[in-house]
């Protein structure tokens, strides 16, 4: 395995995430008290909240929390289920497993470096890029082109960060089974499964669609309860999950009991959160519509077909790297430029910047950008 790069996203927001006034790139949709979360517990776990004693989990997970998982899913049982420390920790374990030196990967751009970066130092991989001359449509043909006889996994990730898109299901449907076909597994990151924009465009679980399949997950983004730092796998390959469990051996070994029994609470309300997090995200979209009408000259903006994140185009004569280094600078606002998506991999636009719209409250961080772009009058 090679070494890995610095974490560019991460390395970003340790300088800036906690001391910029306005986070306006925020990939995940507004938490809660745990008061709330609480109040929300049944009896039971209620009182195995008031009794919790704070000694070592399960590795798999506390066994209450996988069977919620699991009602969350058509095919698989909690025995399917593999509890992680967050969404980044399921998404390694998963790349050192399933692949090595003599193996190929497909991955789509641009992507959460994770995605690309932990991949390759494990082998050779193709990047497949997202279109954004066709509202990032992926050409499901030329994905299919980059397959070799050596392909082990295809990792996708819809809603999408960081552009929002979601593809058709009959499009999803049918990489599943091209993946299935040829002895591929399919690693669909779906953190942002039901924050879409449209009713109906919610896709079905990679896990539900395939036995060799994964479907990876996380209360930080539809439930908005980023600090729980739980996330999931699903396989309904009972060999390949315990493979998975062995590795995880090596990273955390087991999670936080407080946290997984939130989660338990979390997931066992998960239509009640999901929808509070939708609703946040449409009451938001109509402030994010009228600041990027105000300024048609420096923006090309669409609002995302799902999840907490979009990825506006950015059109000054100064570029986005310099936009947004000089805007967290002067204004304390926070975005997230192109040069963090960039990727080994393919060519992606170099004049995009991501924006989040889960965050309460948007309009005080708006106001400060628009009048930052005034007073500047960049054009």
């Amino acid at each position: 395995m090679t070494r890995l790069p610095d974490f560019r996203l991460e390395s970003y927001f340790s300088r800036w995430e906690f001391t910029a006034r306005h986070h306006l790139t925020a990939s995940d949709a507004q938490t809660m008290p745990m008061a709330e979360l609480l109040a929300l517990a049944d009896p039971g776990d209620q009182r195995a909240w008031a009794d919790l004693e704070l000694g070592y989990t399960e590795t798999y997970g506390d066994p209450g929390l996988r069977q919620a998982i699991a009602d969350s899913y058509q095919l698989a049982g909690p025995e399917h289920v593999l509890c992680f420390a967050g969404a980044e920790e399921g998404l390694y374990v998963a790349m050192r497993t399933l692949l090595g030196p003599d193996d190929h990967a497909v991955v789509l751009t641009p992507n959460y470096q994770s995605a690309e970066t932990v991949p390759l130092a494990q082998c050779e991989v193709t990047g497949v890029a997202l279109d954004p001359d066709r509202d990032w449509a992926l050409d499901l043909d030329e994905l299919v082109a980059a397959l070799r006889p050596n392909t082990k996994v295809v990792s996708v990730n819809f809603p999408h960060n960081p552009t929002g898109k979601v593809i058709g299901a009959e499009d999803f449907r049918a990489l599943a089974a091209i993946c299935d076909d040829r002895g591929i597994h399919l690693f669909s990151d779906e953190v942002y499964r039901g924050l879409e924009r449209e009713e109906g465009a919610t896709l079905p679980q990679a896990a539900d669609l395939s036995e060799r399949a994964l479907s990876l997950n996380v209360t930080s983004k539809a439930l908005g309860l980023p600090g729980l730092r739980i996330g999931w796998i699903v396989c309904r390959d009972r060999q390949l999950l315990g493979e998975l469990e062995r590795m995880k051996h090596y990273t955390t070994i087991c999670n936080s009991a407080p946290s997984e029994l939130l989660a338990r609470i979390a997931m066992k309300n998960r239509d009640a959160l999901v929808a509070r997090c939708r609703s946040l995200i449409a009451a938001n979209l109509p402030a994010f519509d009228a600041f990027f009408a105000e300024f048609p000259e420096l923006f090309e903006w669409s609002a995302p077909d799902g999840g907490c994140v979009a990825y506006p185009r950015y059109l000054g004569a100064d570029g986005v790297e310099e936009f947004c280094t000089t805007l967290v600078a002067e204004a304390g606002v926070l975005l997230l430029p192109a040069s963090i998506y960039r990727s080994e991999l393919t060519a992606n636009p170099t004049d995009r910047f991501r924006i989040g719209v889960g965050r309460a409250n948007p309009e005080p961080a708006l106001a400060a950008l628009a009048d930052w772009l005034k007073n500047r009058q960049v054009v």
